[in-house]
């Protein structure tokens, strides 16, 4: 289990489902293989398999102890989804909550999810399937912190058009609604949200429309849980690639350049929900672009 401290608080990486090669031009249809070309020798093995034309990717996510809180930032995929347009989403059975117990958290113990935007593989966990066939809240006394642009935005009686289309079906009725109706979310809108002294959610849409990402400051230490602001570290280099799954491109960038700028000058740890292997990293401006400065060091 990789765990690292930042002042006072903990930070422990739960992953779902280990790194997996995907198609390039299906998570990045609109990159040309030059750029990932140019970047080769420092994204293989890890993160870039040009041989097999793959990205690799890994869906994890960030269990925070802070002042005394248990806080589950993103809950990946879940098990038992119908996802018939993903089928590596589809009917997974994955001992997630297993490895939340081997870093010591059961599912009651859990304060606060935080949805950094609602994503099939942001918002799995945050429902299980009772004996009944119903979707119960997997962690019954959490507040569910959902950006309320997002709640609206992919809720079926809105019949909103989106770039996902079929990829989203079912997630906001078996992932989303349910927690809705049993009283524990919090819808949040503006320009931020502390949920304690130490964390902050603020706004960096694109990739949804409510897409944030989660700053953490505790002493001189600082952080970013990033959501999907990247992909792959090939973006940290070249800031103005998209995935096939941004919402809204030109938001997406500017997000991103505004978020990796704000690392950089702060010193932040990034940490990104889907970068296998170290997982984060510490960025520097280089020109109008930036570089890995230094990986994470888990223990």
């Amino acid at each position: 289990m990789d765990t690292l401290a930042l002042g006072d608080v903990e930070i422990t990486r739960v992953v779902e489902l280990p790194a997996k090669g995907r198609p390039r031009d299906y998570v990045f249809p609109d990159v040309p293989v030059e750029h990932w070309q140019a970047h080769e020798k420092w994204l293989t093995p890890t993160f870039l398999d040009l041989a097999a034309d793959e990205v690799h990717m890994t869906i994890q996510t960030w269990l925070v102890r802070s002042e005394g809180r248990t806080i589950l930032i993103d809950t990946g995929v879940g098990n038992d989804r119908e996802r018939p347009a993903m089928p590596s989403f589809h009917q997974l059975h994955t001992d997630y909550l297993g490895r939340l117990a081997a870093a010591g958290v059961r599912p009651s113990d859990v304060d606060t999810v935080i949805c950094t935007h609602v994503h099939s593989d942001h918002v799995g966990w945050n429902t299980c399937l009772a004996d009944d066939g119903t979707w119960q809240p997997t962690f019954p006394h959490a507040r569910y912190v959902i950006p309320r642009a997002d709640f609206d935005y992919w809720n079926p009686a809105n019949g909103h058009r989106t770039r996902a289309g079929r990829r989203m079906a079912n997630v906001f009725e078996d992932s989303v609604a349910p927690v809705h109706r049993a009283g524990q979310t919090t819808l949040w809108e503006g320009d931020h949200h502390d949920i304690d002294a130490r964390l902050r959610i603020e706004p960096a849409p694109g990739h949804t429309p409510g897409s944030s990402v989660v700053w953490l400051r505790s002493g001189t230490e600082r952080a970013v849980f990033a959501g999907d602001l990247l992909h792959s570290p090939l973006q940290i280099a070249e800031p103005d690639d998209c995935p096939g799954f941004d919402e809204d491109e030109p938001r997406a960038r500017n997000s991103r350049r505004r978020v990796l700028g704000e690392a950089a000058d702060s010193g932040a740890l990034l940490l990104p929900a889907h970068f296998p292997g170290p997982g984060a990293a510490e960025v520097r401006r280089v020109g109008d672009r930036f570089a890995v400065k230094e990986w994470a060091a888990w223990h």
